[in-house]
């Protein structure tokens, strides 16, 4: 009979007869008993009152007997500490028993009762264990010890366990290392500033030895501590990653994802150009082709490693593209997953066999699947530039078959490629407009007003398109509205004498009709823009579009190299780092991927900043293209604070006080009709049209400098998609006495941006930092912050072509980013323009002999006196 029964039992009064079985003489009717006490306590019923009489039990020779009472002491240890205290001697004289089951079930029952007012009684048995002559009783106390230390840390680290683990790294029996190894990564864990850890090349070599022997869960303990290790070289690189390899054929998924990890983070190390690391990429593939056979769950945490792995190296995978086409009974978790993966790894030689795929995807009967199917096939034309027209013309068709949520994703998808591929594929537009009146998502008819307002002059009837929306106005959500806004501003700006009472209607809509602060706000700005400078209007409404990115969902750089360093965790199928979803101190450490050997990073020789010069002299580009190319002296950065400081840097901030930025108040402005002047307007209004939005909105009054100093308009340096995301524009100006940078830093990337800091190449005027780069706060996804940089002109001096050329070189904790910039040559003059006599016949001298030219006039009747007058008023 099975031990079924014992589950089956109702009747009341039971704890009185379990209590006096317990106490029986008997061997077998006691067993039967500890095992009635079991059932009860698995079931939920309150047992804890046969404590004693279950530890009683404990005093014997029966194996099985004493598993159970060691099971029922682990669960009511903690409620009954002082009870618990009673069978410490039983745990000590087990742990002296000549069987090496018992004392090893008698250290892992230790470490499993969490009560502190018995784990001192327990350092001596756990210390003889730890050196025991069973490797058994010894791989079992390496666990005890992880478990203690998360009871009383202090208490073992008294008791010197910590170095008798470290000990057992080199123990002979390749369980005891894969558990020592798995007891100290969880206590590093815990304690991220410890240095439990401390791998060198001789216990690197013990560990690799030991992953040969050891079973598959002690393979995963000690791929992930090697996984932690930096090699010293690319050879130490190699070697490890020669022994690592067989283990990618390894049955245990968890065990190929573990190895594949190490391998991604080793392969940093290895050139490019060596013959092993083209092997070890085709050795990568089969193995992650085979997680791909298993049950669709194990298939899921699979593709989601796939995803990170592709996008860190898409050379992998790049001939394995049959293998991610979705099966017709795939979950729908796993075919989006596949359709992600099919995406990045598009490419012009594969885009046909990918775009047929998408579009017999597009006619299945799941909703979901085909909408992610039809922006598939938009995210392959902004990709491949050679497939965008096989792509359009593959969406036309679909938007043939009529069905409606399919030609709505189809616009969305289209107006992305009109982004990418201006004037280009406009022909499609009547198509397109023959559908409007099926769109009834919100992001359809905003994507469809987009490309009527976009092109507006090629649409004959834009005005009735737009306005035939217009009409619910107030029913449409945030996000048509404010396209419908701007798009009626753009046809107004194309065909002004047609559309006025249209663009007087939705500006009034917007402004005096609308609850939505950001809609108030736009429709706002634009009435006074077209209102007193339609020029100025027309160059921030239809100013020159950036062209979207290839790849607008890729994960963010850093954030990727600390995923990667994560394969084969939770960390990876959330695509989130452990701080995101691990409460308390675990998993706040951030790892990151090794630096690649012989880049030369970080290293500059004597002559390089002559080279840069030289470099930088030919070309002058706006954006420096490497850090090998050119700015030697950028190289070795010292962020430093320079030590000669200069002038303190002026009040931040403009005192605007109580400044209407729309002139006469908003009343005025909607009272007196479309198009006519405000009742008070700013002093700058009067300057001529085309004076930009500074003079309209009379921002450069007030701000400490004089009056017709020139400070020029702010310009793009750096743009996002050269600097991983940070976008700087800027411009230099003097007040003061001060030569101020003017900075601004716009976070485009997804992740956030802090420990910024500056510093320049050496120049034509010696310009250098006075101070350090003050971006005091972190910098979020999506914020901009204005920064002013202090400058002097005591930095070393070397000449560049253009004379007024500099090169800049920025540091955030995600990089370093260069580029260079031209300065006006005014910003060095001083405002007086004096200069004491000895300073001036001392600057004289110094200018050599050849720089001099002599001139004679003649029939000059004016004496000395009167000629230098004249000098000076001209």
């Amino acid at each position: 009979m099975t031990d079924s029964k014992y589950f089956t039992t109702t009747k009341k009064g039971e704890i009185f007869e379990l209590k006096a079985e317990l106490n029986s003489d008997k061997k077998e009717k006691k067993k039967e008993a500890v095992k009635k006490v079991i059932a009860s306590m698995t079931v939920g019923k309150d047992v804890s009152a046969l404590f004693p009489d279950v530890v009683n039990c404990m005093q014997t020779d029966n194996l099985e007997l004493k598993k159970l009472v060691y099971l029922y002491l682990m669960n009511y240890a903690k409620s009954q500490p002082d009870m618990a205290i009673m069978a410490v001697n039983t745990f000590v004289k087990d742990c002296e028993d000549p069987n090496p089951l018992i004392r090893a079930l008698a250290v892992r029952t230790m470490g499993c009762i969490r009560v502190d007012k018995i784990t001192e009684y327990l350092c001596e048995p756990l210390r003889k264990c730890l050196k025991d002559e069973d490797p058994y009783v010894r791989k079992t106390a390496a666990v005890c010890v992880a478990k203690l230390h998360d009871i009383n840390a202090q208490l073992v680290e008294d008791q010197g366990f910590l170095d008798t683990l470290k000990d057992l790294i080199s123990d002979s029996n390749p369980m005891v290392v894969a558990n020592a190894v798995a007891a100290l990564s969880e206590i590093a864990e815990s304690h991220p500033n410890s240095n439990l850890l401390d791998l060198n090349p001789q216990s690197i070599n013990k560990l690799l030895t030991a992953l040969n022997e050891c079973t598959e869960w002690g393979q995963i303990f000690i791929l992930d501590c090697l996984a932690n290790y930096t090699p010293r070289d690319d050879r130490e690189s190699q070697s490890i990653c020669e022994r690592v390899t067989p283990r990618l054929s390894h049955a245990n998924s968890a065990v190929v994802l573990s190895a594949v990890k190490v391998l991604m983070k080793f392969m940093e190390m290895l050139p490019k150009d060596l013959d092993y690391y083209g092997t070890l990429l085709k050795k990568l593939a089969p193995p992650l082709v085979t997680l791909l056979s298993a049950e669709p769950e194990l298939q899921y945490v699979a593709l989601r490693n796939i995803n990170l792995i592709v996008q860190k190296r898409p050379e992998i995978l790049k001939h394995e593209m049959k293998v991610f086409f979705v099966k017709y009974n795939d979950p729908i978790y796993v075919k989006l997953e596949k359709l992600d993966i099919m995406i990045r790894l598009a490419s012009q030689a594969n885009i046909a066999q990918v775009l047929a795929e998408l579009k017999e995807y597009a006619t299945e009967v799941d909703v979901d699947f085909v909408r992610k199917a039809v922006r598939a096939i938009g995210r392959c034309a902004i990709k491949v530039e050679q497939s965008a027209e096989r792509c359009v013309s593959t969406l036309l068709d679909l938007i043939q078959t009529k069905v409606n949520y399919v030609v709505q994703e189809a616009i969305v998808v289209i107006k992305d490629i009109f982004r990418k591929y201006p004037n280009k594929y406009e022909s499609v537009i009547a198509t397109l407009c023959e559908n409007l009146d099926s769109l009834d998502e919100p992001e359809a008819r905003a994507a469809m007003i987009w490309i009527v307002g976009e092109y507006a002059e090629r649409i004959d009837n834009a005005d009735e398109l737009l306005e035939s929306f217009l009409e619910g106005f107030h029913d449409e959500s945030t996000q048509v509205q404010l396209q419908l806004l701007t798009a009626i501003v753009k046809l107004f700006l194309k065909k002004p004498t047609e559309t006025q009472e249209l663009v007087q209607q939705v500006l009034s809509l917007a402004t005096q009709d609308s609850d939505n602060p950001d809609l108030r706000d736009r429709g706002y700005i634009y009435w006074r823009l077209l209102s007193t400078d339609p020029v100025a209007a027309k160059e921030v409404v239809l100013a020159e579009k950036p062209l979207i990115s290839e790849e607008t969902d890729l994960i963010e750089p850093t954030l990727l190299e600390e995923l990667i360093c994560h394969i084969g965790t939770l960390a990876s199928v959330y695509h989130k780092p452990p701080s995101a979803f691990v409460e308390g101190s675990r998993g706040v450490m951030h790892k990151r991927l090794p630096a690649r050997t012989g880049s030369g990073e970080g290293t500059e020789s004597p002559d390089v900043g002559n080279a840069a010069g030289g470099s930088a002299a030919e070309a002058a580009p706006s954006i420096i293209p490497s850090q090998g190319d050119l700015l030697g002296d950028l190289l070795n950065l010292d962020l430093a604070p320079p030590t000669t400081t200069g002038p303190p840097p002026p009040t931040s901030g403009m005192q605007m006080g109580g400044m209407d930025l729309l002139g006469g108040g908003l009343d005025s402005l909607m009272g007196s009709g479309f198009g006519a002047a405000p009742a008070v307007m700013p002093a700058s209004l009067n300057a001529p049209v085309g004076g930009g939005l500074g003079d309209l909105f009379d921002l450069g009054g007030g701000v400490g400098m004089p009056m017709g100093a020139y400070i020029p308009p702010k310009t793009v340096w750096l743009p996002a998609m050269k600097a991983k995301g940070l976008e700087i524009s800027g411009t230099f100006a003097r007040r003061a006495g001060v030569i101020q940078m003017e900075l601004v830093l716009t976070n485009k990337a997804m992740s956030v941006m802090t420990d910024f800091a500056i510093q320049f190449n050496r120049n034509s005027f010696g310009l250098a930092p006075a101070g350090p780069l003050q971006v005091l706060t972190p910098l979020g996804p999506n914020q901009t912050i204005e920064v002013s940089l202090p400058l002097s002109t005591v930095g070393p001096v070397m000449k560049m072509d253009p004379l007024n050329n500099l090169q800049v070189a920025v540091k955030n904790n995600i990089d370093v980013f260069y580029f260079s910039c031209q300065y006006p040559i005014s910003m060095l003059f001083v405002e007086d323009g004096k200069m004491e006599r000895q300073v001036f016949l001392a600057t004289w001298k110094d200018i050599p002999n050849d720089n001099e030219s002599q001139f004679q006039i003649q029939d000059c009747h004016l004496n000395s006196e009167m000629s230098c007058w004249l000098l000076i008023i001209s």
